[in-house]
């Protein structure tokens, strides 16, 4: 009997404590960064993925309100009551701080009774819209954890948007609006959260769901943060596993739950009828009494303590990163390129640190023209970084386009790469290979391939010779002209003066006095072979 009293007791317990906590307080461990554990080799620190805990961020926010002087009591002005909208002889006074209603009343962190709230000022100046942004700043990148609660000491607007921004307030964009007409007021389908899914977690929605009525429990505004979690994790959020595996692969999620900057935007007070009753305008306020907004600085996963120093929140970096995200690796270890936590694999996910420089632990083998490494993932290589002395590589052991080795000179020499010019006009290419040597044209020698070759002379680079002292006379009393072409006496014409000018008139006789030509000359044949083979003179 007692027995199963006790158990009647114990499952209703079960049933209650699951009501009144759909969700776990935490969720998600990864709170530290390393540990020692002990091998073969000794203790060695084993790395894991690791983040802050979750906590409340008001804390650490700044409250910007547009237009600035928005707020009730400059001058004094009297409104009406929430329970009486008819009943106004309320009044705000900013310069009375029992009849004040300034912007930081709008985070109740000691849970103030009775409650304290910001105010603005009331729609006197109907039918101008009374709108007011109110932007939440932290100077810092933040990853929310739970959901955005707003309470409201007046009723709640009939229009609001709810936007975010990832770039500290430079951009904004909507997280989700509210309204008590969504078709008429934004031109959209009302919707709630649980119309959604995995596949439209991300969708913009406009809700009708806190826009009406006045009673205590009607005051209060969500942006449901856990509801989209849980199409990942579960009902209760059991399964965090499914949830970490797609923020991790998933860039578009992770970023949808991540901000640097909230904005409040409120466009139109409750008015709680279809049109505005212009003799009773002290009715028509906004009065936020709350604003609850749960998250964690985001470190990349890799440091699990946020400092708040100097109005400044900042990550307490491990793994051999820094930055106020912990974004990059520190100095001295850009082994490899940066890359942010993991959380898989569960539960320790990977910590991806930042390894040692090559060159700094002595190992950077640039042959002393480099004291900076990288190193490439793809290739799973080291290279060397910016390789001086006119040297290139991976240590820095070629020589760059237009030097050649240094045979003289060891691989560690300032001097180990020379530079090499060719002469443009007798070089193939205006710069040496990689031996050191000049690629020469025809005709053409020497280390600049500036020189000629026997046969050859230089005239706009090397040509061969038509005619010099040696094999290749001019006849009939010629003279060479610097070896490009014979000066023949004026009956004679031809390469080498060979052929009468008479014989090309058709005017030749015996007794002409003119000699025969030297038709089957060895020279003649000779530099018929050669201007075959060489290219055209210019005369």
């Amino acid at each position: 009997m007692y027995l199963s009293r006790f158990l009647s007791i114990h499952a209703l317990w079960v049933t209650v404590s699951s009501v009144m906590q759909p969700y776990p307080l935490v969720w998600g461990h990864y709170d530290v960064c390393k540990t020692q554990i002990y091998t073969e080799e000794g203790k060695v620190w084993d790395y894991m993925a690791c983040q802050p805990e979750s906590t409340d961020m008001t804390k650490y926010l700044k409250v910007k309100l547009d237009p600035p002087d928005i707020t009730c009591g400059d001058p004094p002005e009297a409104f009406c009551a929430m329970g009486n909208p008819y009943m106004c002889n309320n009044e705000c006074d900013a310069s009375t701080p029992e009849l004040a209603h300034p912007p930081e009343l709008m985070f109740d962190f000691e849970g103030r009774h009775p409650s304290t709230f910001w105010q603005s000022a009331t729609w006197k100046e109907y039918p101008k819209p009374l709108q007011v942004n109110i932007t939440l700043s932290w100077s810092k990148t933040i990853e929310l954890t739970d959901n955005i609660v707003i309470t409201f000491e007046s009723g709640r607007p009939d229009q609001m948007i709810l936007e975010k921004s990832l770039d500290y307030g430079r951009t904004w964009q909507p997280y989700q609006y509210y309204a008590t007409d969504c078709l008429d007021a934004f031109h959209m389908d009302p919707k709630s959260v649980k119309d959604l899914s995995q596949h439209s977690v991300l969708e913009i929605i406009c809700t009708e769901e806190y826009s009406t009525g006045y009673s205590t429990n009607s005051k209060i505004i969500h942006f449901e943060i856990k509801d989209r979690f849980a199409f990942f994790a579960g009902p209760r959020l059991r399964n965090m596993a499914s949830l970490y595996g797609q923020l991790d692969t998933t860039k578009k999620l992770r970023d949808f739950f991540t901000v640097t900057d909230l904005r409040i935007r409120l466009l139109r007070p409750a008015v709680g009828e279809i049109f505005v009753d212009e003799l009773h305008l002290a009715r028509y306020f906004y009065a936020i009494s709350d604003i609850k907004v749960r998250g964690r600085c985001k470190c990349n996963l890799h440091a699990t303590v946020c400092v708040y120093d100097n109005s400044k929140l900042t990550c307490e970096c491990e793994h051999n990163t820094t930055g106020p995200d912990c974004g990059k690796c520190k100095k001295n270890y850009q082994g490899r390129p940066w890359s942010p936590g993991s959380y898989l694999p569960i539960p320790k996910g990977t910590a991806n640190t930042c390894i040692p420089s090559i060159s700094s632990i002595g190992n950077c083998e640039c042959f002393g023209h480099s004291n900076r490494c990288s190193y490439i993932d793809l290739l799973n290589t080291v290279i060397c970084v910016s390789c001086k002395h006119n040297t290139r590589g991976q240590h820095c052991e070629l020589c760059r386009l237009g030097y050649f080795r240094n045979a003289s000179a060891q691989l560690d020499d300032e001097n180990v790469c020379i530079e090499c010019y060719c002469n443009p006009l007798g070089s193939i290419h205006d710069r040496c290979n990689g031996s050191g040597f000049c690629e020469c044209k025809t005709g053409t020698t020497g280390p600049k391939c500036d020189e000629c070759l026997p046969g050859n002379s230089w005239h706009y680079g090397c040509q061969p010779n038509v005619c010099d002292n040696e094999l290749l006379h001019c006849q009939n009393g010629g003279t060479c002209h610097n070896n490009v072409r014979c000066l023949c006496p004026a009956a004679y014409t031809g390469i080498l003066c060979e052929k009468p000018r008479c014989e090309e008139a058709g005017s030749c006789s015996s007794d002409s006095g003119q000699g025969a030509p030297l038709r089957g000359s060895p020279a003649l044949l000779l530099l018929t072979l050669l201007l075959g083979t060489a290219s055209p003179l210019v005369f």
